[in-house]
């Protein structure tokens, strides 16, 4: 309660006390009204009335004032000042099954060019055993599992009309799942049709993650596009004319069960397309 609420407070009350200790000090016959009873009750509604009034204007002068009105600040900018812009989506691959008659096998599940829906891609195969990497479904979507792979595979991505510039901002963002210490790396093909193969290891612990993966920042080594085993490092490898873009498992697969493997589902790239 502020000190000028405090003072009304204190005179009404003042004032209340003051009327009803001079109505009782008058005589009955004194008293407005027909009798001393009617009197009195009027008095009473008179002080009531009275009270309420005062006690209104007590909670009134406690109500803090409102706040004036204040222009909202719009949300900050996703992308921070200085950065450089991400690039556009240039396509996105969500799979689908092969076609196939009665129950679905280990043999009529694998992975043909009428798993691929966009018009302008084409997917590439690596490794020894890549031949039994199958198109599986989990969690309502349609996903490539390596499990059945008995050498190290890779799977990449070409768009027929253009080359990709995977530097600064472009991102490759997929849906994957690995399993039993299984780890995914970072696969590209340069334009001199060499392969290579990044440093960042990928694991998700059995769950499906959807993650960004930016191409800076990496240790680039030569990848044997028959055996995808790992050779020689290769220094500042120019990434701004990339023919094919994917992820690659450096290990054989475990089969099925919860051993291990690798799900690759829907896959996004967000880069600047260089003409072929």
């Amino acid at each position: 309660m502020t000190v000028e609420a405090r003072e009304i407070h204190a005179d009404s009350r003042a004032r209340l006390v003051g009327g009803v200790a001079a109505w009782d000090s008058m005589a009955p016959d004194t008293r407005e009204g027909v009798g001393p009873l009617a009197g009195e009750k009027r008095v009473r509604a008179t002080l009531t009335t009275a009270s309420l009034f005062i006690w209104a204007l007590v909670a009134a002068a406690q109500t803090p004032p409102s706040p004036a009105p204040t222009t909202q600040k719009p949300l900050p900018a996703t992308q921070k000042p200085g950065m450089t812009p991400r690039p556009p989506l240039l396509y996105s691959e969500s799979w689908k099954l092969p076609p196939y008659t009665g129950e679905r096998t280990d043999e009529n599940m694998r992975f043909t060019p009428a798993v691929v829906t966009h018009p302008r891609l084409e997917v590439r195969l690596y490794g020894t055993d890549a031949k039994v990497i199958l198109a599986s479904i989990h969690e309502e979507r349609v996903d490539l599992w390596t499990g059945m792979a008995t050498s190290p595979v890779a799977v990449t991505l070409r768009d027929r009309k253009n080359y990709v510039d995977l530097t600064d901002a472009a991102r490759l963002r997929w849906i994957v799942r690995t399993n039993a210490i299984h780890l995914l790396h970072p696969v590209v093909k340069l334009s001199d049709g060499r392969l290579i193969v990044g440093d960042r290891g990928i694991s998700t612990n059995g769950e499906f993650l959807q993650l960004d993966i930016a191409f800076s920042r990496m240790r680039w080594y030569s990848l044997d596009p028959e055996k995808v085993v790992v050779l020689t490092e290769v220094t500042n490898p120019d990434l701004r004319r990339v023919d094919e873009v994917g992820l690659a498992t450096l290990s054989p697969g475990g089969g099925h069960g919860i051993a291990a493997s690798a799900n690759l589902s829907t896959v996004d790239l967000f880069a600047y397309p260089i003409p072929r």
